[in-house]
């Protein structure tokens, strides 16, 4: 088990390279010196406590945070902060932890919103993997429960048809059953997709069952990575060294 980042076992086209980062907002650092690859296919889980720096890495990837200092590429192109919308454009998709959902248009609306290309042929894809909205294509985003409302921000990701998926707290405030019949779905999207998927989450160990690698972060330093199945298998270490116990 390593100390540092390293290469994804299987040999797949990297989709997202980090080296150096530094990372944070106006002149405070909160990531420092991160390397991180996920190729296309690969599910990251990016874990640490609260502040660790996680959701900042998220942010920088997706172009909306300018990075400190180092290099960011994905899908081949070095990331913007200035053109953020370039990220989205060209295959990336985050799904924030507040979900940024429009309360006020319909499920179906709020899909369409992420769509560029044939409209039904996106719903029915990004439906396919979330079936339960279906019947709820016609209700409001504000009137769902907590979890509907997430697989909505999931499916409107999909929906946009990405190569790239960001996912920052899926099981944020809901019921640990909802959250086991989530996150599934992010390993299935990228082995049906070949997506490359980073998920931040608060739910260690369930996110350890859906990925492939683990990387933590502990006050914006990697201080461990690993398969996710030794991982999975040291829990006494996670919890003494890096996480906690309440955390687990």
């Amino acid at each position: 088990m390593s100390t540092a980042a390293h290469a994804p076992t299987v040999h797949r086209p990297l989709a997202i390279e980090v080296r150096g980062l530094h990372a944070g907002y106006g002149a405070t650092t909160v990531v420092r010196n991160l390397d991180l690859t996920v190729a296309a296919g690969e599910v990251v889980a990016l874990l640490g406590p609260n502040g660790a720096g996680k959701s900042t890495t998220l942010l920088t990837i997706a172009g909306l945070l300018p990075a400190q200092s180092g290099d960011i590429t994905v899908l081949g192109r070095a990331v913007d902060a200035k053109r953020p919308w370039s990220a989205a454009r060209g295959g990336v998709a985050l799904v924030p932890e507040e979900r940024a959902l429009f309360f006020d248009l319909t499920v179906r609306e709020n899909l369409l919103l992420a769509i560029r290309g044939d409209r039904q042929k996106a719903i029915d894809s990004a439906i396919a993997y979330l079936p339960a909205l279906e019947p709820l294509l016609g209700r409001l985003a504000g009137q769902l429960s907590g979890g509907e409302q997430q697989m909505l921000a999931l499916a409107r990701a999909l929906a946009s048809e990405p190569k790239v998926l960001l996912v920052d707290e899926m099981s944020l405030g809901l019921a640990p059953v909802i959250v086991q019949r989530l996150l599934p779905i992010l390993r299935t999207v990228a082995d049906d997709l070949g997506l490359a998927v980073i998920i931040v989450e608060q739910h260690i160990h369930m996110a350890l069952t859906v990925a492939d690698r683990a990387v933590v972060l502990t006050h914006g330093d990697v201080v461990l990575t690993g398969s996710a199945k030794d991982l999975a298998a040291r829990r006494d270490l996670l919890a003494s060294q890096y996480l906690g116990d309440a955390a687990l």
